[in-house]
């Protein structure tokens, strides 16, 4: 059965029965006037189009409310519904029903009369309200027409008949309803279009969702232009880099960039970069791939890229932070420092509490030789880490830290990212050595570079000027070494924990020397232990005699130089074994030799004894004073420093006092000239202060300092006495040198504790707060003065 016209549709709806069965419909609006294919399913559905057909072929098609329901009740269905025309039905083998319905006016449902065994309800038709032409009516009704046009040349899937009907349309309500029924509407909106009886109003709807569609429409054709133009360039890269390659390939050198090209691409889908990274070296590599093989650029791009991917971005080696295992490993290394082993070891068990812990950067600082650097090996043995060192002593470029940019010749990554190339794990133990003696000049200032290097809170997202992506440095374990605190730069001191590190004492390097020094330097030197072998009285004739030092450096050498002399008798076949004591050590070293002052043979006027420190340790500094007639000046030798040259003023300024207040003459009638002997080494510090005063008032009161007794400590103009550093070096000094007693501020008494037990046992220490104190002490008593002179 075809469809039917238009004059023979007004006519089936004037006829329109009073009751009609209900097709329920879940998923769809029929509009008047529009022909839809619909599927029947459930048994009360077909029934209602069986007893349609069985009639006029008429049924009413309505929405559900609630498109879920299977068996809609009277209450499940929308007022508004489509009066429809069944025009065709056809059975499916598999048993469905598929009919063709034509719309043919609203209608609305008044009640309904029966819902068993199928729906049905009394219907009304709804009416449309007269459309008044007018200039409004026929603008609307174009621009619905051009919109039409406009979403078929944008694609959307209308029938040219559609078209055709449409342009030949004049009433909106019968424009409205074509226009709806061939757009892909939302059920809610539909029903509103179907629910609205003014055909202008209708109209209106429409030509709103209408723009809305062209406007998805548009944007779809834009993003698929865009994705056509996105596969175009693709295909064309393609294509130009597979002729690249066939012209390579020709040159004889295609091959070789192909597949170092994918090496490079292979090698950052291995690496766990960052995203920065990861995209900085894929436009690295689509330069290398434009970039002719033999060129200078493509060298630069190789470089490059080697270092990018040979860096350990993820590589990390496991901790080892059993503190049982680390104390064992510290023992064995090193010998005493226990305060300094239990800092470390502390540091290791908060490392073992909170994994990422983020705590100050440990700094050694203590003099040459005694174990700065080797701490930093025994801490990456006990960790089981690599170890790097990176010495800073000279450095004065700022690129040595950040690396050079790619601009310049022989660029390449600085220090800190070659380190850690070479240790191959991103968690090493990197030891900054001699940070103390880092430079600046016109290439900047690597102190300021390493600020950023060893700030916990920095150091994430290091960035080298080389590699010029971000680094994360903060798994690596940062030590500093150095000989002296003061040089270093404040801000970069704030970011650290100094841990001073003191000189040995003679039986400390008596130790050492046996359980260390001797065994290494006898293997190293390509002997056997049946070789030679170092009594007691040998090492301790080296000690004392041929090394005054604070660390073990002097002593290994001398050790190694009587290796080397007897590895020479056992290579050349005239001694097999050699047994080193006290006398052999002196005909196999020579004479001894000692690198600070002697006490002197006597006491002497104007001669005062007093204790220095330097970055070597401990020492012993003689002050001498001699006046003569003149004028009350000044003169000062020995290549003294700023610092000693104020005391010794702020002395004489006390001995002038001193003199005024004991009735002991005019000073100021001579000139006093102030002299350290050992005159080419600097000297300088506060704590020879009262070691000047006490020789200018010897001159004075005509009395001899006593020679066993050596002094350190800062003067004021009162005569007090003020604390100074370096005590336990100091001490160490004196009692090498043979001083009997020992003369300090009161204010370090506490640090006496630093002292070992038994140096303390084998020294008399005062503490003095004024130099009147001091002065009893040291002078000898008038009725024994020894003559001044030789």
């Amino acid at each position: 059965m075809s469809t039917v016209s238009t004059s023979d549709q007004e006519s089936l709806v004037r006829a329109l029965p009073d009751v009609l069965p209900v097709l329920p419909l879940k998923d769809m609006v029929v509009f008047p006037y529009s022909i839809m294919p619909l599927s029947i399913t459930g048994e009360r559905s077909a029934l209602a189009v069986d007893h349609a057909l069985s009639e006029d072929r008429m049924l009413m098609l309505v929405g559900q409310t609630d498109p879920a329901l299977e068996e809609p009740g009277e209450r499940d269905f929308h007022a508004i519904g489509t009066a429809a025309l069944v025009v065709r039905m056809l059975k499916l083998p598999d048993g469905r029903v598929r009919i063709l319905a034509q719309g043919l006016a609203r209608a609305g449902i008044e009640y309904v009369s029966q819902t068993d065994p199928f729906v049905q309800a009394r219907i009304a038709v709804v009416h449309e309200a007269p459309v008044v032409d007018g200039m409004e009516t026929e603008a609307l009704v174009r621009i619905v027409k051009d919109q039409l046009d406009d979403i078929a040349g944008l694609g959307k899937d209308l029938s040219s008949e559609v078209i055709v009907i449409a342009t030949n349309l004049t009433e909106p309500g019968r424009l409205a309803d074509l226009a709806a029924s061939n757009l892909e509407l939302k059920l809610d909106d539909a029903q509103a279009l179907l629910e609205t009886p003014d055909g202008l109003e209708r109209l209106r709807r429409v030509s709103d969702l209408l723009q809305r569609e062209i406007a998805v429409l548009q944007m779809q054709q834009q993003i698929s232009s865009e994705a056509r133009q996105e596969i175009d360039r693709s295909q064309r890269e393609y294509f130009l880099r597979q002729q690249i390659r066939s012209i390579q390939t020709e040159l004889g050198d295609g091959d070789d960039l192909t597949e170092e090209i994918e090496t490079y691409r292979r090698q950052a889908k291995e690496l766990v970069i960052s995203e920065e990274a990861n995209e900085e070296l894929e436009r690295q590599v689509r330069r290398l791939e434009r970039t002719h093989p033999d060129s200078a650029e493509g060298s630069v791009i190789r470089t490059y890229l080697d270092w990018l991917t040979s860096l350990p971005w993820s590589k990390l080696s496991e901790d080892n932070l059993d503190l049982v295992h680390a104390r064992q490993v510290l023992d064995e290394d090193h010998f005493d420092l226990g305060s300094v082993k239990e800092r470390i070891l502390e540091y290791l068990a908060v490392r073992t509490l909170k994994g990422d812990a983020r705590g100050p950067i440990l700094c050694f600082i203590g003099p040459p030789g005694v174990g700065k650097t080797s701490l930093g090996r025994s801490i990456a043995r006990a960790l089981g880490r690599e170890f790097l060192r990176l010495s800073l002593g000279g450095v004065r470029d700022e690129a040595e830290i950040r690396g050079h940019r790619r601009t310049y010749i022989g660029a390449l990554p600085g220090r800190i990212l070659q380190g850690l190339q070479q240790a191959g794990t991103n968690n090493p133990v990197f030891m900054l050595d001699e940070i103390d003696k880092i430079g600046a000049d016109f290439h900047g200032d690597p102190s300021s570079a390493l600020l950023e290097v060893l700030d916990p809170e920095q150091n994430g997202t290091f960035r080298d000027h080389y590699v010029g992506v971000a680094y994360d440095l903060s798994r690596v374990l940062f030590i500093t070494t150095g000989n002296l605190v003061e040089p270093i730069q404040p801000a970069f001191l704030d970011r650290m924990e100094v841990i001073r590190l003191s000189g040995y004492t003679q039986e400390e390097k008596l130790q050492i020397a046996n359980r260390h020094l001797v065994p290494r330097q006898i293997s190293e030197n390509g002997l056997e232990p049946g070789h030679i072998r170092f009594t007691h009285a040998g090492v301790a004739e080296i000690v004392s005699s041929y090394t005054r030092e604070a660390g073990v450096r002097n002593l290994e050498r001398e050790i190694a130089s009587i290796c080397r002399k007897v590895a020479m008798r056992v290579a050349g076949g005239s001694q097999k074994q050699v047994r080193v004591n006290a006398n052999r050590v002196q005909k196999l070293l020579g004479p001894q030799r000692h690198f600070s002052e002697e006490l002197l043979d006597r006491d002497r006027i104007g001669v005062a004894t007093g204790l220095a420190w330097t970055a070597a340790g401990g020492d012993l500094m003689l002050i001498e004073a001699l006046a003569v007639p003149g004028r009350g000046e000044l003169m000062l030798t020995g290549r003294l420093g700023e610092v000693m040259k104020e005391s010794a003023q702020a002395a004489l300024s006390f001995a002038r006092g001193y003199a005024a207040a004991h009735d002991l003459g005019q000073i100021r009638r001579h000139d006093l000239h102030i002299h350290a002997p050992a005159g080419s080494i600097p000297k300088d510090g506060p704590s020879a202060g009262v070691t000047i005063a006490a020789a200018i008032i010897s001159l004075l009161v005509d009395r001899a300092v006593r020679r066993n007794v050596a002094m350190t400590g800062e003067i004021t103009l009162r005569g007090e006495i003020l604390a100074i550093g370096g005590v336990k070096e100091k001490v160490l000094a004196a009692r090498a040198a043979g001083v009997e007693t020992v003369i300090l501020p009161r204010l370090n008494e506490r640090d006496l504790a630093e002292v070992p037990q038994n140096v303390r046992r084998q020294l008399a220490f005062h503490f003095v707060e004024h130099m009147d104190e001091l002065l009893e002490l040291a002078l000898v008593a008038p009725d024994s003065v020894a003559p001044s002179g030789d």
